[in-house]
């Protein structure tokens, strides 16, 4: 961690008297972060660690809010307080409110500029504001911002006075009504669309710099090649720039000068690469040297960067890999939504933000992918220290009434007007220039699925051709228009991928959603949601571990990169690895690290104990008109049912090798297999059904599968059926029911031994 942040001065805003008052709004749900938080503990962490200054205010704690019609002026009486900088909508502001398209929300609070602050400029920050934000100084107006997840800033100097000052700022939110980026923000959630964000939901913060220059931004590109990082320094008025490394604190010894704006190229070595097991940070302190200053430097700020690589590149084979310092890296990690029963975007403090990221590395994960969500920069700082690869999506759009959520078989991109691809680059363009400086930022993902995905190639080609440091992936799921570093498949519950390719990376954007409703920590008793759900935590860790062992061929067919779905419950979505107030992990964390450790190793044997009928057509007796009870029994009379080959369905199932057309709603098969021993490894069924399916072995369930998979799938067997396995004959005996859409039956079993 750079060391500036322990050396910053925290000059907390007035307390409010009604800080004893105040308490959060009603919740379904709250975590034990946000049962501690109070108006005078809120966030008060320093918010921007890429640059460091020792001198700021924190601006975080209770406003005065009010909600009005759109378009109407400051209010004269307010509404109450509200506790920034968490929205309306979150229990945490202590309001809970909803707000229309056809209101404002304004905010109002005092505060006064420290004394030692005078003869310097002050700089007001916002972290974002969802999502039209007008803000106001004594009165005096100072801009409009647009876009709900980047930060924007005002110099408001020329406004200020002695003693109180009055900040005010007017919000108007469209939500779902407008195309604007919102990710998965609804006004009437459901499903995988969450409660609204409205207003303020990251610090607000005062910031002193000198009058005559400072630095305003810095851009670090690392250059593993030739050993060097480059800095790109961008400073308000006229000043040269010195870098100045710390040997004991960072290993370098450099001091570098150059122009803003132009780049400066810095000798870093390559002895200490930055990656998921060695997240080597090097810190650097940037000083702007004035010729209106004789001696001491007009702005000093603290800073770091790494030194790492990433590309797409052919392996020993000639397969095309994510590679990180040139070498092939496997990478595996969950979908991160970032949402909080207490705070919804904004977590509800600090360590609890950080706390789902520790989780994640003792999981085993070395990568995630921040989903249609910025997070605060401090986030980006703590994976560059733990070490994790983030691939960044951009905030979804688009007005579903208005055809702008295009389906996965669209041929066509989303319409979207002049003025709202204007604002979609606008806020992308933002985003970039605020996280392009983290390094653990690996991946930038404009389009998500076809969520307002729009001129495709031509917005993915602006993006490479912006920062081409970084990788770009085109687009996650559904629709891929051919362009892109990758190519991204989305298969649940999966896993799959795309073929190998000779100049993209396959990888696999989203899978699993295996679900879990844990009572008592539950959004919702009830109509709870999972790609798959399951009752028993064994279940769960069972079926999670099979799609582990699934990814190991798929690995060695070029799989590059596998993104689980996701992190933690988010509303009624249970598919998280934590329920969503993080206070259940679902998952035993020593032996899911050991899952994904062996990702990283050689694959495990599979050898075939009896054949499905992918390839090579296999005999089964079947009847579509109810049995007689005992039918599953290895002792059964089935010489009056019908013989043929497997498998049974209908043309146009995917996945399915249909040798024998099945089309009513239920399916009775039987077939007798011989083992010459029993196998000594995992015995699976490997199965493609669709829809749901009871197997037994010899009379006894070995597995009740719900819905349906594209594909054929291997799967647990019970206690019981694993031990109904006998060596000599055996009999499987399956039922299948169909209810909608394609059908299809096939089944086999495979035996899987881990390598040592």
């Amino acid at each position: 961690m750079c060391r500036f942040l322990f050396c910053v001065l925290l000059f907390a805003g007035s307390a409010s008297a009604f800080a004893a008052d105040w308490k959060p709004a009603p919740a379904p749900l709250m975590t034990k972060w946000g049962k501690a938080v109070t108006p005078d503990n809120v966030w008060k962490e320093y918010p921007r660690p890429q640059l460091v200054r020792k001198d700021w205010q924190n601006l975080n704690g209770l406003w005065d809010y009010a909600i009005t019609q759109k378009g109407a002026d400051k209010p004269e009486k307010w509404d109450g307080q509200i506790l920034v900088p968490f929205c309306i909508e979150s229990a945490l502001s202590g309001v809970g409110k909803p707000v229309t398209k056809d209101q404002n929300l304004w905010y109002r609070r005092t505060f006064e500029v420290p004394a030692g602050w005078k003869g310097r400029h002050v700089l007001l920050h916002f972290g974002a504001v969802d999502w039209e934000a007008t803000v106001f100084v004594n009165g005096k107006v100072f801009g409009t911002h647009l876009g709900g997840s980047d930060p924007f800033t005002f110099d408001i100097t020329e406004a200020l006075k002695e003693g109180k000052n009055e900040l005010a700022v007017r919000v108007w939110d469209p939500t779902d009504s407008a195309a604007q980026p919102r990710g998965k923000q609804q006004m009437r959630p459901e499903g995988i669309w969450y409660t609204p964000v409205t207003g303020i939901w990251q610090t607000v913060w005062l910031e002193p710099v000198a009058a005559d220059t400072y630095v305003k931004s810095v851009r670090v590109t690392p250059d593993v090649d030739k050993g060097e990082a480059e800095f790109v320094v961008e400073v308000v008025g006229n000043a040269d720039v010195v870098l100045i490394g710390d040997r004991t604190a960072t290993g370098l010894n450099v001091r570098a000068k150059g122009k803003p704006g132009q780049p400066i190229r810095l000798k870093a070595g390559t002895d200490k690469l930055w990656t998921p097991d060695t997240p080597h940070l090097h810190e650097i302190e940037i000083q702007l040297t004035s010729p209106t200053r004789d001696s001491a430097a007009a702005d000093t700020v603290g800073t770091y960067f790494a030194m790492r690589k990433i590309a797409v590149e052919k392996d020993d084979k000639g397969v095309m890999r994510l590679a990180l310092n040139g070498k092939p890296l496997f990478q595996v990690g969950p979908l991160d939504q970032g949402w909080w029963p207490d705070g919804l975007l904004t977590p509800p403090s600090d360590a609890a933000m950080k706390y789902d990221l520790e989780v994640l590395k003792k999981v085993g994960f070395n990568m995630l992918r921040k989903h249609i969500k910025v997070e605060p920069a401090r986030y980006y700082h703590y994976c560059d220290t733990l070490g994790l690869l983030v691939w960044q999506d951009m905030p979804s759009g688009g007005v579903p009434a208005r055809g702008q959520l295009i389906p996965p078989d669209a041929k066509d991109d989303a319409k979207f007007t002049d003025a709202e691809k204007k604002q979609f680059r606008a806020e992308l363009k933002a985003i970039i220039d605020h996280l392009r400086f983290f390094p653990s930022i690996v991946v930038w993902v404009p389009f998500n699925e076809g969520w307002g995905q729009h001129d495709t190639n031509d917005v993915l080609k602006w993006v490479k051709q912006y920062d081409p440091s970084r990788l770009v992936d085109g687009p996650s799921g559904w629709q891929d228009r051919g362009f892109g570093d990758m190519k991204d498949a989305h298969i649940y519950p999966g896993p799959g991928m795309f073929p190998a390719m000779p100049d993209r990376a396959s990888v696999l954007g989203e899978f699993g959603g295996l679900g879990l409703p844990v009572k008592g920590h539950l959004w919702k008793d009830t109509d709870n949601w999972g790609y798959r759900t399951f009752k028993t935590t064994e279940e769960l860790r069972d079926n999670y571990r099979l799609l582990v062992l699934r990814l190991h061929p798929l690995i060695g067919k070029g799989l590059s990169a596998a993104v689980y779905t996701q992190t933690t419950d988010v509303e009624v979505e249970v598919n998280g690895f934590m329920t969503y107030d993080r206070e259940v992990i679902k998952f035993d964390v020593a032996e899911t690290a050991k899952w994904h450790k062996s990702l990283f190793g050689p694959p495990p044997e599979y050898r075939e104990l009896v054949p499905t009928s992918e390839k090579v057509a296999q005999k089964w007796r079947f009847t579509t008109t109810k049995p007689a009870a005992g039918w599953e029994k290895p002792d059964f009379d089935a010489a009056k049912w019908t013989e043929a080959d497997g498998g049974f369905g209908t043309a146009g199932t995917p996945g399915a090798v249909v040798r024998t057309e099945w089309k009513t709603a239920d399916i009775w098969l039987r077939r007798t297999f011989e083992l010459k021993d029993l196998p000594k490894g995992e015995v699976l069924l490997r199965m493609h059904h669709d829809e749901d399916a009871e197997v037994y072995i010899n009379g006894v369930l070995a597995l009740k599968a719900t819905g349906w998979t594209s594909d054929y799938t291997e799967f647990p067997l019970t206690a019981e059926g694993r031990k109904a396995l006998k060596a000599g004959a055996n009999v499987i005996a399956i039922h299948v029911k169909q209810t909608t859409g394609g059908q299809y039956i096939d089944a086999g079993f495979v035996e899987v031994t881990e390598r040592k």
